[in-house]
């Protein structure tokens, strides 16, 4: 699916953690803005693009940079299914554009990158999903007892 949104920089950063590392990234490293994964080859790569970079550790296939003045980012999955880019245009913020995978789209509202009303829109748009409606109905099970989300609150005034 077509992707092409602003986003900032921290929430690219916890996507790519989440869709490549997350599993065995160093703690320090996990919170730390300035630490990225980066990985060369044909089974998937990330590159950063930036003013200063400096290698902290190789773990596995990924390599964890320290980057600063961050101008951009691509990023190939090991499927070739998702191949996003994103650049700067002001600060911490850029513009994401790319295709992305139905499991990358799931990464990136983990990442709170887009939400997940986002994904849905995006996958009913592709025609991989029926559009949901606007405001959930209530179960049968709901219709059946006669309860519904709302019921059992009290007013309080």
């Amino acid at each position: 699916m077509e992707i092409d949104i602003t986003c900032n920089l921290e929430g690219f950063r916890r996507f790519l953690v989440n869709s490549t590392c997350r599993s065995f990234i160093p703690e320090s490293y996990m919170h730390d803005p300035e630490v990225f994964p980066e990985k060369e080859g044909d089974q998937g790569s990330i590159y950063i693009e930036a003013g200063d970079k400096v290698t902290l550790k190789k773990f596995r296939d990924i390599t964890f940079i320290n980057a600063r003045d961050i101008l951009g980012i691509i990023y190939t999955s090991k499927s070739g299914n998702t191949k996003l880019k994103w650049r700067q245009f002001r600060g911490k913020f850029g513009r994401l554009n790319g295709d992305a995978s139905a499991n990358s789209l799931a990464n990136l509202a983990m990442a709170r990158v887009i939400s997940p009303d986002d994904v849905n829109a995006i996958l009913a748009e592709a025609g991989q999903l029926e559009p949901q409606p606007e405001e959930s109905q209530g179960t049968e099970e709901q219709e059946a007892s006669g309860t519904d989300a709302g019921q059992g609150q009290q007013a309080s005034g």
